[in-house]
C-alpha cells in the first residue's frame, strides 16, 4: 500500500515555474516522484490556487490554456472536498491556531489518508492532527 502525500499549492507552482532556480528542481523531481509512485493528492482549493497563481503571480506567467492543461494533468490526484470540511477546517484552525486556509488544507489532507503534507507555508517536521509536515526544500 502506497502513502498518501497531500501536495500544497506552492510546491506545484514551483514545479512549473522555471524561474524558481533550485526549489523548481526540487519540486519537479518530488511532484514525478509521486506522479510515478501513484502517491500524490490534493484537494481543488490546490487547484484553484494553481492556476491563480501561475497565470498572475510568478514572474513569467503562464498562459492561461498552459495553466488549464496544467490543472486537468492534476485532477487524477483530486480528493472528494465534500462542504462539511469547511467546520471540520474552522476546528482544525481553532485547535492549531493555524490560518483558515491552512487549515482546510490540513482537512483535505486529512479526508484523503494523507500521512504528510509538503509544503512550506507551515512548520517543518511538526504534525497537525496527526499528519507530518514536511518542506522538501530544506536540505
Amino acid at each position: 500500500m502506497n502513502v498518501k502525500i497531500f501536495v500544497d499549492t506552492n510546491i506545484l507552482i514551483y514545479a512549473h515555474d522555471i524561474d524558481a532556480a533550485r526549489k523548481h528542481e526540487v519540486a519537479r523531481e518530488l511532484v514525478a516522484s509521486l506522479w510515478n509512485q501513484k502517491t500524490g493528492v490534493l484537494s481543488t482549493q490546490v487547484l484553484q490556487e494553481l492556476y491563480v497563481n501561475v497565470t498572475q503571480k510568478i514572474a513569467v506567467p503562464i498562459k492561461p490554456s498552459e495553466a488549464r492543461t496544467i490543472v486537468r494533468t492534476y485532477m487524477p490526484w483530486i480528493i472528494e472536498t465534500p462542504a462539511e470540511m469547511i467546520l471540520a477546517a474552522s476546528e482544525i484552525e481553532e485547535r492549531n491556531r493555524i490560518s483558515f486556509w491552512d487549515a482546510l488544507i490540513v482537512a483535505a489532507a486529512n479526508r484523503a489518508g494523507a500521512a504528510t503534507i509538503v509544503t512550506e507555508d507551515l512548520n517543518h517536521g511538526q504534525r497537525i492532527e496527526g499528519i507530518l509536515i514536511q518542506n522538501p526544500f530544506i536540505a
